[in-house]
């Protein structure tokens, strides 16, 4: 099943969802008094309270969710993380949970607590963690892409998630945005814990993509710098870092359009003060392999919603299209307009959090709960 979705402007930038003269997000968390009104300000994040979480421009109802400070061993580190348990959980009640994390590069500072806390409301726990090397989480070298690595992590949480007590280990789902939108197709294809996925503006090939974005000679060029990142590794050892997000024309970055500098340092700026600027070198060769897409076809028969946005100037439509053409059932793509960070505040946003808090609670909260 294919949906178009119109969002209330065709493009949207990384400042949308932004108060647009002071730069702070419109979405945050609210103290609701006896008489529904707003009020600044409440407990700490390990404290429960009653909220209502403002979220991509709309009201949610109010929710007791439990939001903690958590661990999990991943490799020979750790990964950290939040994790919300809604209420249901204090009744023993067993839930369904599924295990987030965000982009290239990202921390989960960037826009993710707002959809967290929306399928929370809806009776899910999340966890939403910081990859190795990111972050919060331990980890050397800092700041290294290895997607590998990366769904690895994304493996552990849900060996975390199965030893909860709040959690119902035959209940669980992946969510991932961007890069990591690739990683869950991949590893829910490989993992038969996995019982629904969500991937938005995922790339599906790199490499594929890279060559169509970049052509033939540059592509060619970037293939050298990996050859003489790995000559210089093994002559130097260490890591040599570069820009994660840059400007066009303004030197080398992994990540070289104005979208996604604005997006990255938008968020530094307001949410997401841990977040830096770089990524190692050797990150590019990892990142050009990567080609979660050509596992799809392993996904059935549990269910894929796919994301895209019809603008994405960075994942190309088409590509996610063609992967989603060749999922097996049940399966669902929703397009929204706009670009590639469209998904992360705004309108967009919205659509994008309401569509996937629709598909778990479809095929996770209504599937049968293991008892307690």
């Amino acid at each position: 099943m294919v949906e178009r979705a119109g969002a209330a402007r065709d493009q949207q930038g990384p400042n949308d969802g932004m108060d647009q003269e002071s730069g702070a997000p419109l979405f945050d968390s609210r103290e609701i008094d006896s008489a529904g009104r707003c009020q600044t300000g409440g407990k700490s994040s390990a404290e429960r309270s009653t909220k209502a979480f403002w979220v991509f421009g709309e009201w949610e109802a109010p929710m007791s969710v439990d939001k903690r400070d958590v661990m999990f061993k991943s490799g020979e580190t750790f990964a950290a993380g939040w994790f919300f348990v809604p209420q249901q959980a204090r009744s023993g009640e067993r839930l369904p949970a599924v295990a987030m994390a965000h982009g290239f590069g990202a921390v989960k500072e960037m826009y993710l607590e707002p959809f967290a806390r929306r399928f929370a409301a809806a009776g899910i726990a999340v966890p939403v963690f910081d990859y190795r090397g990111f972050g919060a989480s331990g980890g050397e070298p800092r700041q290294r892409v290895i997607a590998r690595d990366q769904m690895d992590d994304y493996h552990n949480a849900l060996t975390w998630l199965s030893l909860q007590p709040e959690v119902d280990p035959n209940r669980l789902g992946v969510w991932g945005s961007s890069f990591s939108g690739a990683h869950v197709i991949q590893v829910t294809a490989h993992d038969p814990r996995v019982k629904a996925v969500v991937s938005q503006v995922g790339p599906m090939d790199l490499e594929q993509i890279t060559r169509g974005l970049a052509g033939p000679e540059q592509f060619a060029a970037l293939q050298q710098m990996v050859i003489q990142e790995r000559i210089r590794y093994a002559t130097e050892g260490g890591e040599r870092y570069v820009p994660s997000a840059g400007r066009p024309g303004e030197g080398f970055a992994l990540q070289a359009d104005e979208d996604s500098y604005n997006f990255g340092t938008q968020a530094k700026a307001t949410v997401a003060p841990t977040w830096r600027n770089e990524a190692t070198m050797s990150s590019l060769a990892a990142i050009l392999q990567h080609a979660a897409g050509r596992f799809i076809d392993l996904v059935s028969p549990r269910p894929l919603l796919m994301i895209l946005a019809r603008g994405d100037a960075i994942i190309p439509p088409a590509s996610i299209r063609a992967a989603f053409a060749r999922a097996g059932e049940p399966k669902r793509l929703l397009e929204i307009e706009g670009g590639h960070y469209t998904v992360y505040t705004g309108s967009g946003a919205d659509m994008a959090a309401q569509a996937a808090t629709e598909w778990f609670t479809e095929h996770l909260v209504n599937a049968k709960a293991v008892a307690a």
